[in-house]
């Protein structure tokens, strides 16, 4: 159903952004990426608009329309502590920002049966300490899909996924890090794209400006000091 599909990924050169490439690549689609670090297809910051234009204008001048726009691309986190006002900035222009803007600058060119898909993550309704720059930066994905789901109605769906803990390097985490997921493992990349390719498909066409959190079920559960286990520490 993707075959010769026009579809961006941002942040697509590891991680969960080269797995969902690689799912559209496997299914037929033109995968285009950008990315800081070196691919096929565009390196620049995503936190610069002359790249956003500019990489922009090189997707429709090679194909005319885009299909699909996968907003992967993975914000500073820094906390109270340590980020700069510079810093902070720069996290929401990577992380909301260009999002928007890409957007923005695709709308005319949005194909019949567009979608975009927001990667955000479960830190937009759960934190840890200091890691305020990249929360701040999800939980604004997260609340923007559903405002371009409402603007773009009737010409593109728009959805995010929330990913909780996703291993990207290829470790395996068994016993206690495995058993604390209701679902019983850690995440993979794969666990990700296989839902972005399903909500960009027709079998989707009815879900817009939904968030869906692929997390194995970690932010369902409640934890009490001392019960099922789980004992605070303080430290």
């Amino acid at each position: 159903m993707f075959e010769n599909k026009v579809v961006v990924v941002t942040g697509g050169a590891k991680g969960i952004g080269r797995a969902i490439a690689e799912e559209f690549r496997k299914a037929g689609a033109i995968v285009c990426v950008i990315d800081l670090l070196e691919n096929d297809y565009y390196s620049g910051d995503l936190a610069e608009q002359s790249v956003l234009e500019n990489f922009a204008r090189r997707v429709i001048a090679d194909y005319g329309h885009l299909d699909y726009l996968i907003n992967n691309a993975l914000p500073l986190m820094k906390g109270l502590d340590t980020c700069s006002y510079e810093e902070f900035n720069y996290a929401l222009r990577v992380g909301v920002t260009a999002p928007f803007y890409l957007t923005k600058l695709f709308a005319p060119y949005f194909a019949p049966g567009a979608a975009i898909v927001n990667i955000s993550s479960s830190r937009d309704r759960m934190s840890q300490p200091q890691t305020e720059s990249y929360t701040a930066a999800k939980g604004g994905i997260s609340a923007l899909t559903h405002a371009l789901a409402v603007s773009l109605q009737g010409k593109v769906r728009v959805n995010s996924i929330s990913p909780g803990w996703i291993e990207t390097q290829g470790a395996t985490w068994e016993g206690r890090d495995a058993a604390q997921h209701p679902a019983g493992r850690v995440g993979t990349p794969l666990d990700i794209a296989h839902m972005v390719l399903f909500l960009c498909s027709d079998k989707a066409g009815f879900i817009t400006g939904e968030n869906i959190c692929i997390d194995g079920g970690m932010t369902r559960q409640m934890i009490y000091h001392n019960d099922f286990g789980w004992t605070y520490s303080g430290e």
